[in-house]
């Protein structure tokens, strides 16, 4: 029986070891500098985030028992 690719080992293809600083520089990443850059307004509001809250703790108890 032969293989299709005699040459493919069965692992993925080695990268070039690049440090991270090289990895941010290449993605022009910033650092954070306060909690306002990670701010997103995810919620309509307080109500619609009240109930992702609700929603969430009944989902991660449901099968505790």
């Amino acid at each position: 029986m032969s293989t299709p690719d005699a040459e493919y080992s069965g692992y993925p293809p080695l990268r070039p070891r690049v440090s991270v600083e090289e990895l941010l520089a290449a993605k022009n990443t910033q650092p954070i500098r306060s909690l306002d850059d990670l701010a997103a307004d995810t919620f309509e509001s307080d109500e619609e985030l009240e109930e992702f809250l609700a929603f969430t703790y009944a989902e991660r108890h449901r099968d505790v028992a």
